[in-house]
């Protein structure tokens, strides 16, 4: 199927008359932006299938033993991990208390 100049040209003309002259720009600028949002969630994707499979090559496998690294950013990361950890836990004590001070009500 090829397109030779008159049916592009038509092709155009129905694009102007659905669209108008004024509109035309803010659809190709929406349009564009669109474009870029998906291209850029693809690439996303892609990053994370990649991050993925790196994990899936570090994963043990039969037991084996994997060191952890001894990176001062891991260290950190682990720490911060705690800390959320016992606030959720001091959280959740709180709701359990909120919870039966409202039964015994």
């Amino acid at each position: 199927m090829n397109l030779g100049p008159m049916e592009i040209g038509l092709i155009i003309l129905a694009i102007l008359l659905l669209f108008g002259y004024k509109k035309l720009p803010d659809a190709s600028r929406s349009l564009g932006r669109s474009l870029r949002i998906f291209k850029g969630e693809m690439k996303g994707m892609k990053d994370d299938d990649v991050r993925t499979k790196d994990a899936a090559r570090t994963t043990p496998v039969r037991g084996e033993i994997v060191t952890p690294a001894s990176d001062d950013t891991a260290a950190r990361l682990q720490d911060e991990a705690r800390q959320a950890e016992l606030r959720a836990a001091e959280l959740r004590t709180q709701a359990d208390q909120a919870c039966a001070a409202d039964r015994t009500r």
